[in-house]
């Protein structure tokens, strides 16, 4: 009686092979990873170094060509722009019918 089993070579080496395989496409899914990463941190870098230089070469903001002025004079813009005509201090009181209100009669049938 052998001291050491005898075991099948080739149950052994389609071990072998799944496991090999399966190595090779963690590999492959890693250093893909690592590659994604470092081209994103790059594409990061090239942005942002063109955006400093394009606020180095930025013209400054330029001085106001009209001095503000102290305070607004009115406080209705639309009225001062011409917008809306000047509207009376009280409005005139219209007198209140006393029956139904009706729609003027037109060209259609008349109202019984």
């Amino acid at each position: 009686m052998p001291l050491i089993p005898h075991t099948d070579r080739s149950e052994t080496d389609s071990r072998n092979e799944a496991l090999s395989a399966e190595v090779t496409q963690r590999l492959r899914t890693g250093i893909g990873g690592i590659l994604v990463v470092v081209i994103a941190v790059g594409i990061a870098n090239v942005i942002f170094t063109r955006a400093l230089q394009n606020e180095e070469t930025a013209v400054p903001q330029a001085a106001a060509t009209v001095e503000p002025s102290a305070a607004p004079t009115s406080s209705d813009p639309l009225s001062d722009a011409g917008v809306v005509p000047d509207l009376p201090a009280q409005a005139d009181e219209e007198p209140v019918p006393e029956g139904p209100v009706l729609p003027e009669t037109g060209e259609g049938a008349p109202i019984e």
